[in-house]
């Protein structure tokens, strides 16, 4: 089912595009200068280390997304979904964007149009950026917020543990399903204070 499933997402998104490389477009964005204000934002980097990427890129020739750009409909990716062929050209594609992810911010939807319009300057290569809408018919996406927002907070958990553990709620098993021996019994069988006993007990009999 998998193996059809990837099939016709090649066809569909690679053979029919005449491309090698597809990902889908931002669902509210197009302008990386947008997505770097949204970005601050939403503090998901530092301010400092966004405005450096940027102005960086805008030295290297980076311009507001306009119609002038077109066949490119984006320059704004969503990213959670790449559909690409394993050929030198989209290796080439992602380890030149991951080094740019490395060498500034982890947001990777800043550094994602300037590795691609260098490489389409130089080579004979598009890549097919497809309506997010396509891609939510194939994905179930759960947003980090949303995911965080829906998990219990490690001290809440903690906290609601040793209750249960002190109203005796709990039996003493660890989530692999082993029980676990109750402390003071691990302190009698093997305790350090017992076994000095034993060893004096030892040595007066040996006088």
């Amino acid at each position: 089912m998998a193996f059809v499933q990837e099939c016709c997402l090649t066809f569909r998104f690679l053979w029919r595009e005449n491309a090698t490389f597809a990902i889908s477009r931002h669902y509210r964005r197009f302008d990386v200068f947008e997505e770097a204000e949204a970005n601050k934002a939403g503090k998901k980097y530092d301010n400092s280390s966004i405005d450096y990427q940027i102005e960086f890129y805008k030295k290297e020739g980076l311009t507001p997304y306009s119609e002038a750009k077109l066949p490119i409909t984006s320059d704004v990716p969503e990213g959670c979904v790449i559909i690409r062929e394993h050929i030198p050209i989209t290796n080439l594609f992602t380890c030149l964007w991951f080094n740019e992810v490395d060498r500034f911010t982890s947001r990777d939807q800043l550094s994602f149009s300037t590795v691609r319009d260098k490489i389409m300057a130089r080579v004979n290569w598009s890549i097919n950026m497809f309506m997010d809408c396509e891609r939510r018919n194939f994905v179930v996406q759960v947003y980090h917020r949303d995911l965080m927002m829906s998990m219990a907070p490690p001290i809440a958990v903690a906290a609601e543990n040793s209750l249960a553990v002190s109203q005796g709620k709990l039996t003493g098993r660890n989530p692999a399903g082993r029980k676990i021996p109750p402390k003071h019994g691990r302190d009698k069988r093997s305790g350090s204070r017992r076994h000095r006993k034993v060893v004096a007990g030892n040595r007066d009999n040996n006088l």
